[in-house]
């Protein structure tokens, strides 16, 4: 059996994930680890180097990784809520899924590269890491007003406020998870996932967005002070789905070394994009050798074509239309000061779900 060490360091940072179930150790079939963000050093005898070096002197920033991790998944799971494979956070199956070269796993490791960089940027803006803080603006060139604005005309600008300091968040999730490929041994898989990684870190870094605010005697807006953001990640989970579904399929080319486009015609992937070496199953029944659970019992829209209806949700296997009702809060009021209350309502909800 490969002992991977990408999968390996997923599975142990899965198990900070807060998750009901225990998520699969790829070294030890049968032998699941409980974990937590503090134990991760503690039990993690294999991380070597940089890692290691993470581990000994910095364990705060360990605890944000793991934070990362779950942000990541949550988001994996969001964007695929609707799709055969959700995302699972079942143990024995998404472990499948880690082992795979295809394109779901592409996703799952740059969604959580992502997630890593932007909660460990995050935590520094927040002050909640004494390593970092806000961003280092004095060798920034003064940002530009708006092209599509006049109003930008006389009014000075500066850089202040408490800029994202990206190039931190990038760092360490690049130093805890990108893996070392192994001298004199090739090894394409090592480098799908680093490749994958990286354009997780970069629907991140490439993606800062400027915020200003107006300083000036009644409202006036003599100077403006800018500082960069990061991204909304729902915007990065948006980002990554978009590359999921371009993804290139590629093969390992004669040098061990590089990465080649599979198919007449079709461009190199450049940094941002997802890539993957092997076809997905079709996710239609369960496998437990595949990761896929199946979609037997799934919630379906019997009226969308797209991949949430029906047809295409149950692999054309048919459905069902079931009742189900349920109580939520309803007629809620706001008395002062401060309560609000609800009365308890019944609602029937008609559910499709799949054969």
């Amino acid at each position: 059996r490969r002992q991977h060490y990408p999968a390996l360091l997923f599975s142990f940072l899965l198990h900070c994930l807060c998750f009901p179930c225990v998520f699969f150790n790829l070294l030890a079939v049968g032998s699941p680890l409980v974990m937590d963000p503090n134990s991760i050093c503690r039990k993690t005898k294999r991380l070597v180097g940089k890692q290691n070096e993470l581990c000994q002197t910095q364990p705060e920033i360990v605890s944000e990784v793991a934070k990362g991790a779950r942000l990541g998944v949550r988001e994996c799971q969001y964007q695929f809520r609707y799709r055969r494979w959700n995302c699972t956070s079942h143990n024995k199956y998404f472990g499948k899924i880690l082992q795979q070269d295809i394109r779901e796993t592409a996703f799952v490791y740059a969604i959580t590269a992502a997630g890593v960089t932007h909660a460990v940027t995050q935590a520094c803006s927040m002050g909640d890491l004494l390593q970092c803080g806000c961003e280092a603006t004095r060798s920034r060139a003064p940002p530009r007003p708006p092209s599509s604005s006049s109003s930008g005309e006389g009014v000075k600008w500066e850089w202040g406020g408490c800029g994202d300091d990206v190039e931190f968040g990038y760092e360490k999730s690049k130093q805890f998870m990108d893996a070392k490929r192994r001298r004199g041994k090739s090894d394409i898989r090592a480098l799908i996932d680093l490749h994958n990684n990286e354009a997780g870190r970069l629907a991140v870094k490439l993606y800062m967005r400027t915020e200003c605010k107006c300083h000036g005697l009644s409202g006036s807006c003599t100077l403006r002070t800018c500082w960069k953001k990061m991204p909304h990640f729902r915007e990065v989970g948006d980002r990554l789905l978009e590359r999921f579904n371009g993804a290139s399929k590629v093969m390992g080319g004669n040098d061990g070394k590089t990465l080649i486009p599979v198919g007449q015609n079709i461009k190199p992937p450049d940094k941002q994009d997802l890539i993957y070496s092997a076809d997905s199953p079709d996710f239609c029944l369960a496998n437990r050798k595949t990761g896929s659970l199946g979609t037997r019992g799934r919630m379906c829209n019997s009226t969308a074509m797209d991949v949430s209806g029906c047809d295409l949700l149950c692999c054309e296997r048919g459905y069902r239309e079931e009742t189900v009702v349920f109580e939520e809060n309803c007629l809620c009021r706001f008395h002062w000061c401060c309560v609000v209350q609800c009365k308890k309502c019944l609602v029937r909800k008609e559910l499709s779900l799949c054969h």
